[in-house]
């Protein structure tokens, strides 16, 4: 059962909060709709926040999670500024909510893997709220759990 207050949904069985999502697109480029990854991406969100957790994650202390499909021209300086690593790339993930996607990285991305741009980016936005949930893709190990976590969550919200 879900309650609504002011400032999020709560799943009462859980006790968790389910923060709000957001999507915008702040590019030109790709063409996308908005309104369908955003009702993905409420969708995914509710999945995340159901993986329990030893302690509370960012994604479960958020109130919103904002997603910014950006070009990778904004991408590339922001993977500059704050990783120092040169070019685009795919998704950043801020600890505050933030979950910035390259619409045209997705697009080439879907292209060179046989997705639909719109499985790309779904896949994107299921790595960033992961990432937010506390999983980490640094180490083998961790990479191919949250890679599993990812097939599971895309598998459950599409089903």
């Amino acid at each position: 059962m879900k309650l609504v207050s002011d400032l999020a949904i709560y799943d009462v069985t859980t006790r968790d909060a389910i923060p709000r999502v957001k999507v915008r697109n702040l590019q030109r480029t790709v063409p996308i709709d908005v309104v369908d990854l955003e009702h993905f991406a409420t969708k995914a969100v509710r999945c995340c926040v159901a993986l329990h957790r030893r302690k509370p994650t960012d994604l479960t202390k958020l109130r919103e999670v904002f997603i910014l499909l950006i070009s990778d021209r904004r991408m590339a300086s922001l993977h500059r500024q704050f990783l120092n690593q040169s070019g685009p790339t795919d998704v950043l993930t801020f600890q505050h909510g933030e979950i910035f996607i390259s619409a045209e990285t997705a697009q080439r991305n879907a292209l060179a893997f046989r997705n639909s741009l719109e499985r790309e980016l779904q896949l994107y936005i299921v790595h960033g709220l992961l990432h937010l949930h506390g999983f980490d893709d640094q180490r083998g190990a961790d990479a191919r759990k949250m890679k599993v976590m990812q097939e599971r969550i895309l598998a459950k919200v599409l089903a």
